[in-house]
């Protein structure tokens, strides 16, 4: 550090003495000065070049490091958030495939229940129908058997008033069977002969 101080020195007092000469230091410059000068620059060169220098660029080289550090990091992270947005895409498709595919099964779940209780309804209410069919016959032979036995005895009684006279069973019998067999019953059952 004197070693500076002590070049400094001389070229302050030169160059106030050059002022002192009319102000022509910078217009005629001083070889002595520029000597000087150039010593204490390669000095202050070869004192940065050692001590600062490779610190600079030590510091350089780290944040250099540090930034490629970091766009490797970006890099690797953006081929990351690509793969996820392809997988999330591929999930994603996956899930509306899988979505249309349960909806498909339902709406034919649903076809095939609603084509199973139109089906079940249709037999159940023809069985209805069926079961109606038959009651209405049996009722209808019912009362055309209780219209027979009516119209028997009030034949039975009619004969007797006119014949005053009454027959045995036999005769009774063939009397009623000839009497019913000329009788059309077919039309109270909605039969047609």
């Amino acid at each position: 550090m004197s070693l500076l101080l002590q070049t400094i020195t001389p070229l302050a007092e030169a160059a106030a003495g050059a002022e002192d000469e009319n102000k022509s230091f910078l217009v005629s410059p001083d070889a002595g000065a520029m000597i000087w000068t150039l010593i204490v620059f390669v000095i202050a060169w070869i004192v940065l070049a050692k001590v600062a220098f490779p610190k600079i660029g030590e510091a350089l080289d780290k944040r250099q490091a540090a930034i490629n550090e970091s766009i490797e990091a970006a890099e690797r992270d953006r081929a990351e958030a690509e793969k996820l947005a392809a997988e999330n895409r591929q999930n994603l498709l996956e899930a509306r495939t899988h979505a249309e595919d349960i909806l498909t099964r339902a709406r034919k779940s649903a076809d095939a229940h609603e084509a199973k209780a139109r089906d079940e309804a249709k037999t159940k209410g023809e069985e209805i129908l069926d079961q109606a069919r038959k009651d209405i016959e049996a009722e209808t032979r019912r009362a055309i058997s209780e219209i027979r036995t009516e119209v028997a005895d009030l034949t039975i009684q009619a004969t007797a008033k006119v014949t005053g006279k009454t027959l045995d069973g036999d005769d009774q019998r063939r009397l009623i069977e000839e009497a019913l067999d000329g009788l059309d019953f077919s039309a109270l059952s909605g039969e047609r002969r």
